[in-house]
């Protein structure tokens, strides 16, 4: 289960606070050489030659600086995906670009920093406040797009939108969450790109 912030969380340093960006450094360094499993606040705090207590004055838990890596990660995804449509006029090739994007750095993470992958993956397991902030981001990405295509008549009206965005998000899972992309490696990009034609069929007016 996530932890909850303490009732002295802001006493832990300010967030732009340079030690903090130096703590997070760290760890990044440790997270990808030993894994997050592995590595303990001593070993960080070992790292950059601080206490644990000083370390926790700005973070109260490893989990607090885990959340702090992954959201950044996750966070680029977001930022790299938004570029990616935000110049399509079309909601069918917006929703093309917004899949194959968010698909193809998740394969990317994974094969580039797969220390840091399996953090965003502990976070998806265990719910962490990153990773529900990362899909609560995506659905509502789904949900501009759709809705978007149906102002544009491009997608069918019927079905009612948050039944059609959770499905749709369902069916993205295998290809973009941590927890399922590794047992699906194999099957990109086909199948990436048949459940996007898949969707697209099932959105058609």
């Amino acid at each position: 289960m996530p932890s909850t912030a303490s009732a002295d969380t802001a006493l832990r340093g300010p967030t732009e606070h340079a030690v903090r960006d130096q703590i997070v450094r760290a760890a990044y360094a440790c997270f990808a050489r030993y894994g997050y499993d592995k590595t303990t606040v001593a070993d960080l705090a070992r790292e950059i030659g601080f206490s644990k207590a000083y370390v926790y004055r700005f973070f109260e838990s490893k989990q607090a600086i885990g959340e702090t890596i992954c959201t950044s990660r996750l966070d680029r995804i977001v930022e790299s995906t938004s570029s990616a449509i935000a110049d399509v006029t079309s909601a069918t090739e917006k929703f093309r670009r917004f899949f194959r994007n968010i698909s193809a750095l998740s394969v990317e993470l994974f094969f580039d920093d797969r220390k840091i992958y399996d953090i965003a993956a502990h976070s998806a397991a265990e719910e962490w406040n990153s990773y529900r902030k990362y899909r609560s981001t995506l659905q509502e990405m789904i949900q501009a797009i759709v809705r978007e295509g149906r102002e544009q008549g491009e997608f069918e009206r019927k079905t009612p939108i948050d039944e059609t965005c959770r499905a749709i998000f369902y069916a993205m899972m295998p290809f973009i969450d941590p927890l399922h992309l590794e047992r699906n490696l194999d099957l990109l990009p086909d199948a990436q790109n048949e459940v996007t034609n898949l969707i697209l069929r099932s959105l058609a007016p």
